[in-house]
């Protein structure tokens, strides 16, 4: 695995690549790899003859009072993870290159209406964040597809409407959530939470799918049942953030004729923001 750190040394690997019509598929990270990244790599080298992975912890998407400072920095064994998979370039840009004017004065890339809602509500500009750093990522890397974890199913709507938006010449590609075998979503920020934490937190995905299965036998009262499931994460020691129940397409409220949904949750447990997701297609 080739591990570059100079945008000009990228380009050039790009351009021999591009010469050759190499299939580029692009995995972009801010590091600290556990088993639900490492299946976007996975997927990746299945579909593509080159795979690039970069490593960059974005200030622009943390807010003021999140945890970019303490968020974990575990880079020589991420590297050892991904050269285990076989990627063949690992992309690790400073934050100079990345935003070479500061960050106030950065030029921002902005999703509207679904960057706003749900998680948007909770974070103000985290999804500016998030839309600017994978725009500038896919123009530097220029890969024909890109791949993102289903686990943050809101940012990987946001990303598709910026592709689609900016005619981006490339495809977007989802990976289901990985999970433990406790049914917890896999996550970086898992490795805050204490042990009597662990052993709450897989409750949260236990509670959506018993909201997705009300759903599937027939429960049209979706206030009430997100209204009852948010008083027992409450008792579970849970402070939900939000739940919603959403047109997977839109994130919109559904109407009774959409057939594919999603279930989002947010919550604190602890110290710990969780989140967590569930689709559930009623035409099956």
């Amino acid at each position: 695995m080739e591990i570059v750190t100079d945008i000009n040394h990228l380009r050039e690997i790009r351009r021999a690549w591009q010469v050759s019509k190499t299939t580029i598929a692009f995995v972009p990270t801010m590091g600290n790899l556990h088993e639900g990244h490492l299946s976007l790599v996975t997927q990746a080298k299945a579909n593509a003859e080159k795979v690039v992975a970069s490593i960059f912890v974005n200030p622009l998407q943390f807010g003021p009072d999140e945890d970019l400072d303490a968020y974990p920095r575990t880079l020589e064994q991420d590297i050892e993870k991904l050269t285990a998979l076989g990627v063949d370039l690992l992309f690790l840009p400073n934050n100079d290159d990345i935003y070479p004017r500061g960050l106030e004065q950065q030029t921002f890339v902005e999703v509207p209406g679904i960057s706003y809602m749900i998680c948007g509500a909770s974070r103000p500009g985290h999804f500016r964040g998030v839309a600017t750093i994978v725009c500038k990522l896919f123009n530097m890397v220029q890969p024909n597809q890109a791949y993102f974890g289903e686990k943050d199913f809101q940012q990987l709507q946001v990303i598709k409407a910026m592709v689609t938006d900016l005619s981006m010449n490339l495809s977007i590609h989802g990976v289901p959530t990985q999970r433990d075998t406790e049914g917890l979503a896999l996550s970086s920020r898992n490795q805050y939470l204490t042990e009597d934490e662990k052993r709450v937190a897989p409750k949260l995905y236990q509670e959506i799918t018993n909201i997705a299965s009300a759903i599937q036998s027939g429960r049209k009262d979706y206030s009430s049942l997100l209204s009852a499931t948010k008083s027992n994460l409450v008792t579970l020691g849970f402070k939900p953030d939000y739940l919603e129940i959403c047109c997977a397409e839109t994130l919109m409220p559904p109407s009774h004729e959409d057939q594919h949904l999603v279930i989002l949750a947010a919550a604190f447990l602890g110290k710990t923001r969780l989140i967590d997701n569930l689709q559930l297609n009623l035409n099956t």
